[in-house]
């Protein structure tokens, strides 16, 4: 009998292969996404120093509901403005277990607009 493995443990073998090739340090930190059914929502990372330097999310930047890609790329300019006036160009894209598309992706194209390279 072939055992089922739960999706939770899917996801979370998902984001640790993409997090052993993706390493934020001082230079170039960690852009990391998390997306839920209602927000989403993005931090930069330092992970030699364990710190997050900047954070954003829908929440706060949206209001009560930020599902929609117009959303997530509101969510992309405000932490691409919060990482320029630290003075953050380059960053490593970590995006966990989700694919890139959709929400995730109108996020990352919206902080290349706004001037961060990854």
């Amino acid at each position: 009998m072939k055992r089922e493995i739960s999706i939770a443990r899917r996801r979370l073998r998902r984001s640790r292969r993409v997090r052993k090739r993706v390493r934020g340090d001082a230079a170039r930190p960690r852009l990391t996404v998390f997306r839920s059914h209602k927000h989403i929502y993005a931090q930069l990372i330092n992970d030699d120093a364990g710190r997050t330097l900047c954070a954003s999310d829908s929440r706060r930047v949206c209001g009560s509901y930020g599902g929609r890609v117009e959303h997530a790329k509101q969510v992309g300019e405000d932490l691409a403005q919060k990482a320029a006036a630290l003075d953050i160009k380059r960053v490593r894209f970590d995006r966990g277990h989700c694919r890139y598309h959709g929400r995730l992706r109108a996020l990352a194209d919206a902080a290349r607009e706004k001037g961060l390279v990854f």
